[in-house]
């Protein structure tokens, strides 16, 4: 694995893991709001080992990827940077995001994107306003910080109660930095959330009517029925939009579907790129 550097069209750098053969049909990996890149560690590596290109990147304003003196964080900006990072590959390519990263998908595919498949990860146009308002009061939480990686791992342990606290909380200093005073802080800039959720969702909700045309990307929904985010009816309504709609629910999962249940969400997710982003001939 090696870390690449791309340059956004207004400056800001966006860094990257990238694995697996060059030039290999590729996958890019978009992480959701609060999270780093090392969120898809997990299914990186099950990805190159099948022989994809693999690009896993920090969104902009999210870990070591450059912040906004301009507070440029809406989706448009974030699908600029997507197009960036797919405009350095030279075979076809297919995207997965979760959340946030999966709201960028879609936007990016109205705006000319043309990925050969699409996974969202527990997203959908019309998601669950109590499931999204949880996530944003969680990022909203602690604006001082933590003392302790401890405290840190308390609040994750306090919004995901029902996943089982992890033994080894080292890798949990990869979401956090340090303060100049040493107090440990979320590893994301706090404009982020500047506008709500509300300004986003709308934007998404008009972009998903893409994905009902012809030549549209076929589309994964991946959810863990443990989500507050995706409902029953979530999936209904996105469905008559796009009727071809593939969904995977994963048990024992929630909103964190990859992290809660990697195995089950590797599976899922790359049955579906094979069919669709073949890696025969090669």
């Amino acid at each position: 694995m090696a870390v690449k550097r791309f340059q956004a069209g207004d400056g800001i750098e966006l860094v990257a893991d990238v694995a697996g053969p060059q030039g290999a049909p590729a996958v890019i990996l978009l992480h959701g709001g609060g999270q780093t890149r090392h969120s898809w560690a997990g299914a990186m590596t099950v990805l190159a080992q099948r022989g994809y290109r693999v690009i896993s990147f920090d969104a902009r304003g999210h870990g070591d990827s450059g912040w906004s003196d301009a507070g440029a964080y809406g989706l448009d900006d974030r699908a600029a940077d997507l197009a960036v990072v797919a405009g350095s590959l030279s075979a076809p390519f297919a995207v997965v995001g979760a959340s946030l990263g999966g709201a960028t998908a879609i936007h990016s595919v109205a705006l000319g994107l043309q990925p050969a498949a699409v996974v969202l990860v527990d997203i959908v146009p019309e998601p669950e306003a109590a499931g999204i308002a949880r996530i944003v009061n969680f990022m909203r939480g602690n604006p001082d910080g933590f003392a302790t990686l401890g405290e840190a791992v308390d609040a994750v342990a306090a919004y995901n109660p029902s996943r089982p606290r992890p033994r080894d909380t080292t890798g949990l200093m990869r979401n956090l930095r340090h303060r100049e005073d040493g107090r440990l802080v979320w590893h994301w800039d706090p404009r982020i959330l500047s506008d709500g959720p509300a300004v986003d969702h709308a934007v998404v909700k008009a972009s998903a009517a893409t994905l009902a045309d012809a030549a549209a990307p076929p589309v994964l929904l991946v959810r863990g029925l443990q989500s507050d985010v995706v409902s029953d009816a979530g999936i209904a309504a996105f469905r008559a939009l796009v009727p071809a709609l593939e969904v995977v629910d994963v048990t024992g999962a929630g909103h964190m579907v990859a992290g809660d249940r990697n195995d089950a969400f590797n599976a899922g997710v790359t049955g579906f790129l094979e069919r669709h982003l073949p890696l025969s001939g090669r």
